[in-house]
């Protein structure tokens, strides 16, 4: 890629209601046209299928993002998908191939809403409107993430796969005897049934679908309408949202510093190009401008796409917030301390030391384990040490280096369009205070 065309990844915003398959391929097909190829490897597929479990990508969507149901269910999916035809011909006969034309009949003429019959008592707290089919979160409820402000709903459920019918009017019981059932049905009360704890932001028709198909077979292809939306959304959204946040190398509070000094900087530099145009002295002490404005313009511009190029010197990064405390600082000083340089390494530097509160007895994230509570990571004691940390220790996060080549890469791309972006603005603006006049107005000042 050539460092004049680069362009980092434009920011996907989350639809507005439920996830629609429609919705979500006109979205990808309008930020295709403008979309910078990635390096390949950052390519989706890479990032999925990295020899470590992809918790640097699951750890964006769980504190960033706020989505990570939608990975958990796509890798149990792409699991479950292996496990069942490992199956012998007899079980699988059990659950036989859900056909698309009986999915897309349940889509096209399943109800809009669930049917009457459906006890709104035991559903209407979870935030469901079921006059217009669609999730309202209660605002009493809703907890917005002071890293990025995204907003996620601290649910837990109580409901099983029972509820998830009477929800969708179904009346017909699923075979026990058809292989992994109790998977699947564990699958419905932790993503399908409403105000379930890791609940897929589905349209009713879609749920209602999924539904229906999972009560006559247990065989992948009755997952195939959620599994469709849900790998779009990674790819269309998270995907690229996530390789934007990946570049950045400064936290927040460190790059809202840059910005202001550097905004600061710009600003009395014009002023006192101003003052000078206005006074007697001779215009090539207007030439005084050029190297404060180099100094700061390419700082605001790297900035505002959260680099700061002090910190790309020693290709490095801040710390983030979850990676400052406990056993997860420990495991990113000894990974830092490593002399591997491979560019295969994780994007985040850890694997598993970011979740550390959430690890079972095997040592494994609960965020990578399909089965578990909420994603909500409010109650983690990071999150109250990070508030009480003091502001100046918040701006100078110790820095742990940047172990991915592609990220190296794409840093150092956006760093020297920035300063050569910021040196013509320079350039043509000393040029147009050197072209302009004396005014005279501010002093008798003789001309050197």
């Amino acid at each position: 890629m050539s460092v004049l065309l680069y362009k980092r990844p434009d920011y996907v915003p989350k639809l507005p209601g439920p996830m629609s398959l429609t919705q979500i391929q006109i979205i990808d097909e309008k930020t295709h046209m403008s979309r910078t190829p990635f390096p390949p490897k950052l390519y989706f597929e890479n990032i999925i299928q990295n020899k470590a479990p992809p918790v640097h990508f699951l750890e964006y969507l769980v504190y960033v993002s706020r989505d990570a149901e939608t990975l958990q269910f796509w890798l149990w999916l792409q699991d479950y998908t292996q496990k069942f035809y490992t199956e012998s011909p007899a079980e699988q006969a059990l659950s036989p191939q859900w056909s698309a034309a009986d999915t897309l009949q349940q889509t096209m003429d399943g109800p809009q809403q669930p049917p009457k019959s459906a006890d709104k008592s035991r559903f209407g707290a979870s935030g469901y409107n079921f006059e217009q089919g669609e999730l309202l979160l209660a605002p009493s409820l809703d907890k917005p993430s002071f890293i990025s402000g995204t907003t996620q709903t601290k649910r837990s459920s109580p409901y099983s796969t029972e509820d998830a019918n009477e929800w969708a009017g179904l009346k017909r019981q699923s075979s026990a005897t058809q292989p992994h059932r109790y998977e699947v049905n564990r699958i419905i009360s932790h993503y399908l049934t409403p105000d379930s704890p890791r609940e897929l932001n589905l349209s009713p028709r879609t749920r209602a679908a999924v539904l229906d198909a999972l009560q006559h077979t247990t065989h992948p292809s009755a997952f195939s309408p959620v599994r469709d939306i849900v790998e779009s959304t990674l790819r269309a959204r998270s995907h690229p949202n996530f390789i934007r946040w990946s570049i950045r190398n400064a936290n927040e509070p460190r790059a809202r510093l840059i910005l202001k000094v550097a905004a600061t900087n710009i600003f009395m530099t014009v002023l006192m190009a101003f003052f000078l145009t206005l006074s007697n002295a001779s215009r090539w002490w207007r030439f005084a401008c050029l190297p404060l404005l180099v100094l700061g313009i390419p700082v605001v511009i790297a900035a505002y796409k959260g680099i700061c190029v002090f910190v790309h010197i020693s290709q490095s990064r801040n710390l983030r917030p979850w990676e400052q405390f406990g056993d997860a600082a420990a495991f990113v000083k000894s990974v830092d301390n490593g002399d591997d340089d491979d560019d295969d390494a994780a994007l985040s530097t850890g694997d598993a030391y970011s979740m550390s509160n959430r690890r079972s007895s095997g040592n494994k994230s609960l965020f990578l384990d399909p089965f578990g509570p909420s994603n909500s990571y409010d109650r983690e004691p990071w999150v109250e040490a990070y508030r009480r940390k003091p502001w100046s220790q918040k701006v100078f996060a110790r820095n742990v280096r940047v172990r991915n080549g592609s990220v190296r890469s794409i840093q150092k791309k956006v760093v020297v369009q920035s300063w050569l972006l910021g040196g013509v603005i320079a350039v043509s603006f000393t040029v147009l205070v050197l072209a302009l006049p004396k005014a005279g107005v501010l002093g008798n000042r003789n001309s050197l």
